[in-house]
């Protein structure tokens, strides 16, 4: 059985290497060309999501018989160019499920993300936060582009699933920490990238931007939990809510995270020119309580196995 990759940045890359450490066959695509091939197991091809010709076409060349989709714009990148990045996210996941249909596809696995609940925050007890909770479609909607993007894929896909019969599960990540330094494009990428250059120069962090504070705490996950998230969603023999919550466990302060980083990496000080009184990501509610992972557990047999200080040392060593 042949795995399609769609999108060969940092979770799609890592889910192809643990894929094909399993001697599982890979397809990684990209709207870039690629450099120069993966390795064993791995096949690189050039293929724009959007295309769905395209996509078809790849599909059929190399009998692909599951799909993980990881191919998207980011947030940043969405507010920088609106047009191209609802393009890439709508017609992506609608591509993918299009084909996966006709062609019968075993399961599509979909990278969604956590921030889809963020708009409950302000309303939501202290309980943990299950995959299903009680949002009002207006009030409480999506509060940027990507996550309408990301809500938008997980009920395309349980639609799909209901319909059609087609087998889908989304993993809602939580804030994704992970790969190169040197010109992240994610929030918590640029979050590392402040902390860590303080810390190698036993400098200051000068903390100025209100998208890399919060108050309260936030969840985030290791990129390498991620890819292992997409091995467990592909080989899950029954995953009922079709919808799941991965993040690391405990929920962390900045204070913390700073602390962390310090650990890992050696002292340095901070700046800040405002006190933090919102979400993370400039998101309006500090969250109140962690998310839900059981439904993770035992419906995809899932547990993260990198905690906040590996996933530091380890990440700003590469």
């Amino acid at each position: 059985m042949t795995v399609l990759i769609t999108g060969a940045g940092l979770i799609g890359s890592l889910a192809a290497d643990a894929l094909a450490r399993q001697g599982r066959r890979v397809i990684l695509s990209d709207i870039r060309p690629p450099a120069s091939n993966a390795g064993a197991g791995i096949t690189r091809v050039q293929c724009d999501v959007a295309n769905i010709d395209a996509l078809d076409a790849l599909v059929e060349k190399f009998s692909i018989t599951e799909i993980v989709h990881t191919a998207a714009v980011l947030s940043t990148g969405m507010r920088a160019n609106p047009g191209a990045g609802l393009a890439t996210n709508f017609l992506g996941i609608t591509n993918v499920l299009e084909i996966a249909r006709l062609r019968q596809i075993k399961r599509v696995v979909n990278a969604s993300s956590l921030t889809v609940l963020y708009p409950g925050f302000g309303t939501l007890p202290e309980q943990p936060i299950d995959e299903d909770i009680a949002l009002k479609l207006v009030s409480q909607r999506p509060s940027s582009l990507y996550a309408i993007s990301k809500l938008t894929s997980e009920q395309l896909g349980l639609h799909y699933r209901d319909t059609y019969g087609l087998s889908t599960v989304s993993l809602r990540f939580a804030a994704v920490l992970g790969g190169s330094l040197t010109n992240p494009t994610s929030v918590p990428g640029q979050l590392m990238k402040v902390l860590c250059e303080a810390a190698r120069a036993s400098g200051t962090a000068v903390l100025d931007d209100p998208l890399l504070t919060w108050a309260g705490t936030e969840e985030f996950i290791d990129a390498r939990d991620c890819a292992e998230a997409i091995v467990h969603a592909l080989a899950a023999e029954r995953p009922t809510t079709g919808v799941y919550n991965i993040t690391s466990t405990p929920a962390v302060t900045l204070e913390q995270f700073i602390a962390a980083v310090q650990q890992a990496i050696g002292p340095f000080k901070v700046e800040m020119s405002h006190r933090p009184d919102k979400g993370f990501a400039g998101f309006p509610f500090v969250r109140p309580a962690p998310s839900s992972t059981v439904r993770a557990r035992d419906e995809l047999g899932f547990i993260p196995q990198h905690r906040l200080a590996d996933t530091i040392q380890y990440w700003s060593a590469r």
